[in-house]
């Protein structure tokens, strides 16, 4: 027996020199697959940000696809899994911002576009590299020779050929439309970027002519000039469509016209409302309906402009109460409701509060017909797959919420103000517009300032990965890929977009399913925060208990879709799992070191009866693989070896050997059930069952990788 096995399993001393074996052997690339084979199992890593270090929601992602990866390898396919990084612009040139600001005193405008990112792509890179690094040490078995990136030179080409391809098709177009405007951040952000806060506040009811209005925010009302109600609201009967009034506002006299429609509630405050088609998307749209005017109160840094009169250059907080002291004296005030529970829209990556303003931008239209997919619209190729289930969500209950956002979609802005990013490939010379891959070749031509959404380069992720928009054999050969496992809070985000691009693209989904899961939280249920320095590093937990034990304690019991809690303790209870794999080895090898298995065992009663409950429980969680159960099969390994293995074949064979009883049978049925079982619980801790699996071929001539071994179907 080899003497490592005498001392206690050290994690620390093995997983790097393990996962330096599994690197070397090339088998985590699917051109040096041993199988004959030629089914195929993708994955594309959910790239993760370039903003700092990977947290514990990565790491659950990390193990799921790990085991998704594996245990297709084992069972024969050429499994791909490429890994990659997002360069998530706007949360990454805002935390260099910070940093540049906080050190130096000096803004991006002070540095300069050049010198401020090549500092952006310097802090990237050391990003990337601890990122790399992190992913190594979780064991993940991905095929670093694919690695990609969503700003390197091919993802650029990718990016440029897809915003050129959809411009001449007339599906991005540039307008004047309501974008979200985040003020902190000076640039727009997507609907999916903006964060909801409850907030206390004031809710006013002003006079407005021979109506009372109400509001939270009485500083956009200087250009309110159109009042609108239900049409069939029974209390404003006798008010006709686009009548005219006259009534006395803000800075004096005005007329005002009436707007029946039904977009309006009824049951909410007095079922009349003003609008501020500048600064609402709800009243934008009412505004483009009926063709009215549309007037800018407040600026892009938060300021009312001149049409506020006295208040103009004041930002809108500070002139609120005032604005309200003003219409107090005139009589208009009616009441003020101190307790209105305000939702307010804020940027997820700056906390800004947003300001919906009217600005010239980039768009992508959602509606437009596109002869060449059928004559469907990007919102049909984003639904279409679902409702036909070419494209499953697991768990299933995801998929109303999925139609429901697909209904409710607007069309998408892509256009950042910000300079770290695909810049959009637009060039403007005099009135000539050009749009192309490459910069055109004469003189004269000034590139459009902004650049993309990072959202539009990550939902080319599965084929630009593979080579697109050259036809490829990967792209051949590995897409659509069979799963995308990823956070359900960027089902919209990233999962619809991805669609959207590969159905436009390439005529065909991207993936077949996808697997959602939840977000991981503390032992008591909180999510992790610096705030509440609650966070447990990956890192840190493989260095103290080894990365098998973080991830069984990731896996058991978490469900698809749901939340999770996972603790030190919960940690630790797992390295005692890793340490009794080991010590129940050390007992077979040490009890059958002269016994040779033969091909056809000749087991007594009780072992056959051992062995056939061991088919069954292979065929079972076969099953259960296959249907993604993850959770439940970790848990069932867990207590099959330790209560099944270890408690009760163990020591009945034990008892056999001592009693020279039937020894063979002992031996055989301890072979079989410690090979078996290695080979099942190696997708979930790969680390021990290697280093065990290496230890058992020691004497052997030929050795064998049990990443590479078949998953056991036949016992």
């Amino acid at each position: 027996m080899d003497e490592k096995l005498l001392k206690p399993y050290d994690p620390k001393e093995t997983e790097s020199k393990i996962y330096k074996l599994w690197e070397e052997s090339g088998f985590f690339n699917p051109d040096n697959s041993p199988s004959d084979k030629d089914e195929t199992f993708t994955i594309m890593m959910p790239p993760p940000n370039v903003t700092g270090v990977l947290h514990m929601g990565h790491a659950l992602m990390i193990t799921l696809e790990d085991i998704m990866i594996r245990y297709k390898r084992m069972q024969g396919f050429k499994t791909l899994w490429l890994p990659g990084t997002d360069h998530a612009a706007i949360a990454t040139q805002s935390k260099v911002e910070k940093e540049i600001q906080k050190k130096e005193g000096k803004s991006r405008h002070d540095l300069g576009r050049e010198e401020m990112l090549k500092r952006i792509k310097d802090f990237a890179q050391q990003s990337h590299d601890t990122i790399v690094s992190q992913i190594k040490v979780m064991g993940a078995s991905c095929d670093w020779s694919r690695e990609a990136f969503t700003f390197d030179d091919k993802r650029n080409i990718a990016v440029n050929t897809m915003f050129k391809k959809m411009y001449d098709d007339g599906l991005i177009y540039r307008g004047n439309r309501i974008v979200n405007w985040d003020p902190k951040g000076q640039t727009t952000i997507s609907d999916d970027e903006i964060v909801y806060e409850e907030k206390t506040s004031k809710f006013y009811t002003f006079k407005y002519g021979p109506f009372e209005i109400a509001t939270a925010r009485p500083e956009t009302k200087f250009g309110d000039k159109y009042v609108v109600m239900h049409p069939k609201d029974e209390r404003y009967k006798d008010w006709k469509h686009m009548q005219k009034i006259k009534l006395e506002w803000i800075n004096g006299p005005i007329e005002a016209t009436i707007i029946k429609d039904e977009m309006i509630d009824m049951e909410f405050g007095t079922g009349v409302m003003t609008i501020t088609p500048w600064h609402s998307h709800e009243d934008f749209q009412l505004a483009e309906k009926y063709k009215l005017d549309k007037e800018q109160i407040i600026d892009k840094y938060g300021k009312l402009l001149s049409v506020a009169e006295e208040f103009a250059g004041m930002k809108i907080t500070d002139a609120r109460e005032k604005i309200v002291e003003k219409l107090k004296s005139k009589g208009l005030l009616v009441s003020v409701d101190e307790n209105y529970v305000n939702r307010i829209a804020t940027a997820e990556r700056t906390g800004g509060i947003i300001e919906p303003q009217i600005m010239l931008q980039w768009f992508i239209n959602v509606n437009k017909i596109i002869k060449e997919r059928n004559n469907k619209t990007l919102k049909d190729l984003m639904r279409e797959p679902f409702e036909k289930d070419e494209i499953s969500i697991i768990p299933d209950y995801f998929s109303k919420t999925y139609f429901h956002w697909i209904e409710n979609l607007r069309d998408w802005c892509i256009s950042r103000q910000i300079w770290y990013g695909h810049r959009i490939p637009v060039w403007y010379k005099n009135n000539e517009i050009f749009c192309g891959i490459e910069a055109p070749k004469e003189n004269g031509w000034k590139q459009d300032e902004d650049t993309l959404d990072t959202w539009f380069s990550s939902g080319l992720w599965t084929f630009s990965t593979l080579g697109w928009p050259e036809e490829t054999n990967d792209l051949k050969n590995f897409h659509p890929t069979d799963i995308l496992e990823t956070g359900y809070e960027i089902l919209f985000f990233w999962v619809a977009r991805m669609v959207l691009m590969s159905q436009y693209a390439l005529g065909e989904i991207p993936f077949k399913k996808v697997f959602l899961h939840g977000t991981v939280r503390d032992a008591k249920g909180r999510k992790m925060s610096k705030s509440l320095n609650n966070g447990i590093d990956p890192l840190d937990i493989a260095d103290k208990f080894g990365a098998d034990a973080g991830r069984m304690a990731l896996i058991v019991g978490t469900a698809p879709g749901t939340d999770s809690k996972i603790s030190e303790e919960k940690i630790k209870g797992y390295k005692n799992f890793a340490n009794k794999i080991w010590n129940a080895t050390r007992f077979v090898l040490e009890n059958t070191k002269d016994f040779t298995l033969p091909e056809n065992p000749n087991f007594d009663e009780e072992d056959e009866k051992s062995i056939k409950e061991l088919k069954t429980f292979i065929e079972e969680i076969t099953k259960e693989m296959d249907e993604y159960k993850f959770h439940i099969v970790s848990e069932k390994l867990y207590h099959y070896f330790w209560h099944i293995f270890a408690d009760v074949i163990i020591e009945r064979s034990k008892k056999k050997i001592i009693e020279n009883k039937n020894t063979d049978s002992a031996k055989a049925v301890l072979i079989v059930h410690l090979n078996t079982l290695l080979k099942v619980l190696h997708p979930f801790i790969p680390f021990v069952t290697e280093e065990i699996w290496q230890t058992i071929q020691n004497n052997k001539e030929s050795k064998k990788i049990l990443m590479v071994e078949k998953w056991p179907s036949n016992i």
